[in-house]
């Protein structure tokens, strides 16, 4: 199975007057990264949580933020400095002495005087939300993993489509093969008779042919072309295995890549460098969308 890395879920539940808001997000990464963001209130979940998050992803950063909202998640208290408001009270006595001022100092102003009333929030644990909090976080991971699925699929496509082309231009190559090597051949038989016309000893047929055989064979890639179908063959297979796959099949493109490149390398007909060429294009293409794979 064929599943991105990359995906979005979220989930929101109200209970009476207190909402749970569940939003989880999934990028690329090398192995399994989990990174939560939660109310003070529910760290001693972090654990259970991270628990949910490996049971269903294997690869892949994933951030998971709660937020609570509502009565039950805060508790929260009024605090007055009565001290401090009865300096307040006494500079606005003698102000009205020393100013002559007449009525009564009005209970809005007391209330608008700086630090005097503090609001206290407490966040409060709510254990009877609990069971409400992780149901709600295995929701949005169902919703992130569909969507990892879905895409997945759409990757999947692209890479079968891909990997079809790389085999049919490894079919072009080998067929080639042979007819460079008959080429190969004839041409230096072409340039020893030409250089030997004058030559007065005569050197037996079967040494001459015995070392263009050995020249040929430096230039030959029959090995390389059976590693890269091969490889072509496993990439295919592992696409449909029921686990973590990314690692897997980048490893098989770096295989494929390697042995592509060697092909390059030993091959001196042009339109055998063309073709790897465009194979390593593919290739570097394939390796892109791998990247997204679980």
């Amino acid at each position: 199975m064929t599943n991105s890395m990359t995906g979005y879920g979220r989930d929101q539940i109200t209970i009476e007057n207190n909402t749970i808001n569940v939003e989880i997000k999934s990028i690329n990464h090398r192995f399994l990264d989990v990174v939560l963001k939660l109310p003070r209130s529910l760290l001693f979940l972090e654990e259970k949580i991270k628990r949910i998050i490996a049971k269903t992803f294997h690869r892949g950063r994933i951030e998971v933020f709660i937020s609570l909202e509502g009565t039950g998640f805060v508790s929260r208290t009024l605090t007055t400095d009565w001290a401090l408001l009865d300096e307040y009270m006494n500079e606005l006595k003698q102000a009205k002495e020393r100013y002559q001022l007449s009525g009564d100092i009005p209970m809005a102003m007391l209330t608008a005087l700086p630090e005097i009333i503090t609001i206290h929030e407490k966040e409060q644990q709510p254990h009877e939300l609990i069971g409400h909090v992780l149901k709600s976080t295995e929701r949005a991971v169902l919703k992130v993993f569909e969507m990892r699925k879905e895409e997945g699929a759409f990757l999947a496509k692209d890479l079968t489509d891909r990997i079809k082309t790389v085999q049919n231009m490894v079919l072009l190559i080998e067929e080639r093969r042979a007819q460079v090597i008959s080429e190969y051949r004839a041409r230096i038989l072409e340039r020893l008779h030409e250089h030997l016309e004058n030559y007065q000893e005569k050197i037996e047929d079967h040494r001459i042919y015995q070392e263009i055989s050995l020249l040929a064979e430096k230039g030959d890639i029959t090995e390389e072309i059976t590693r890269l179908r091969s490889h072509a063959e496993l990439f295919e297979e592992t696409m449909h295995q029921a686990e973590a796959i990314g690692r897997k099949l980048d490893f098989i493109v770096q295989e494929m890549h390697r042995e592509i490149n060697t092909i390059g390398s030993k091959s001196s007909d042009s339109q055998i460098g063309e073709w790897t060429v465009n194979l390593k294009t593919i290739l570097e293409k394939i390796k892109e969308q791998v990247q997204n794979i679980e």
